[in-house]
C-alpha cells in the first residue's frame, strides 16, 4: 500500500478542507441522487447509497437534504437527470489522470473538461487511455490515537482487508472493492472510528515528477475538484515530501 500513501493523503487532506467549505455538499447530493435511481432508495440494499449518505453525514449534512436527494433519485420528487461519464488524459510528465463526473449535458461537461485539460498543461485521452493504470479500492482511514496497530491489523484483516499502513498520524487500511463493506462494517461493530471510508481508484504504480511539475499536477487536479460536475479526481504522482508540505 505504500505505494500509493502519499496521493491517499492529499486526498484525505483535500476531502476535510472541501468538506470546511461546503464544496462537498452539491457533489455528495449528485451522488446519493444517482446512487438511488440506480440501486434504489433503501441504503439497506443499497450499498452506494449507503456509503453515498454516511459521506453525507461525515460532512453534516441536514438530514433534510439527504432525504430530498433520495427521492429525486427514485423519482418521489422532480429532479435533474444526471449521468455517470468518465475522462481520461495525462498532466505534465505523463502523469496518468482519471477524472469521473456526474453531468445532466455530457456535451458541455465534456467541452469544459477537455479545456481544462488544456489550460492547465495537460492532454484529454481517449476511454480506456489510463484507466488500466488504476484499480478501484476501499480505504478507510482511522486516527492512530483511536486505535492500536495491533488491535486494527487483527480486526481489519480477519474482516478481509489487503493491507495495513502508516500515514504520518493515520492508519490507512486497503481492501478489494468487495470487501469494502466488511472492513468498515468490523470497525463499526468494534466502535473504532474512522475519519474517511471511501472507494477510489488507487494507483498501481507512482511517477515520480520534480517539485514543479507536481505543482502544475496538484493546479490541474484542484481545477478539476472545483468544477461542479466532477465527482472525484485521481492521478498517479509521485509528489516530493517539499510539495506534500505545502499541500498537507
Amino acid at each position: 500500500m505504500s505505494g500509493h500513501s502519499k496521493w491517499a493523503s492529499i486526498k484525505h487532506k483535500k476531502a476535510l478542507v472541501d468538506a470546511k467549505r461546503g464544496k462537498i455538499f452539491t457533489k455528495v447530493i449528485r451522488e446519493i441522487t444517482v446512487a438511488a435511481r440506480t440501486g434504489g432508495g433503501d441504503p439497506n440494499t443499497n450499498p452506494r447509497l449507503r456509503l453515498a449518505i454516511s459521506t453525507a453525514k461525515s460532512a453534516n449534512m441536514p438530514a433534510d437534504n439527504i432525504e430530498r436527494a433520495v427521492k429525486k433519485g427514485t423519482g418521489a420528487l422532480e429532479g435533474v437527470n444526471y449521468e455517470e461519464v468518465v475522462y481520461e488524459g495525462y498532466g505534465p510528465e505523463g502523469v496518468a489522470i482519471y477524472v469521473q463526473c456526474l453531468s445532466d449535458n455530457k456535451n458541455r461537461t465534456a467541452s469544459e473538461v477537455r479545456n481544462i485539460f488544456s489550460k492547465k498543461n495537460g492532454n484529454m485521452a481517449g476511454a480506456g487511455s489510463v484507466s488500466w493504470l488504476f484499480e478501484k479500492k476501499g480505504l478507510i482511514v482511522v486516527s492512530q490515537s483511536k486505535a492500536g496497530e495491533d488491535q486494527l491489523m487483527e480486526l481489519v484483516l480477519n474482516a478481509g482487508a489487503e493491507d495495513l499502513s502508516k500515514t504520518g498520524d493515520k492508519f490507512e487500511i486497503l481492501t478489494s472493492a468487495a470487501d469494502f463493506e466488511t472492513a468498515k462494517k468490523a470497525l463499526d461493530d468494534a466502535k473504532v472510528p474512522y475519519e474517511s471510508a471511501d472507494l477510489q481508484m488507487i494507483p498501481k504504480n507512482l511517477v515520480p515528477v520534480s517539485a514543479a511539475n507536481a505543482r502544475q499536477v496538484l493546479a490541474l487536479i484542484e481545477a478539476f475538484e472545483d468544477h461542479d460536475d466532477v465527482q472525484h479526481v485521481y492521478a498517479n504522482c509521485d509528489v516530493p515530501d517539499e510539495v506534500m508540505k505545502e499541500v498537507v
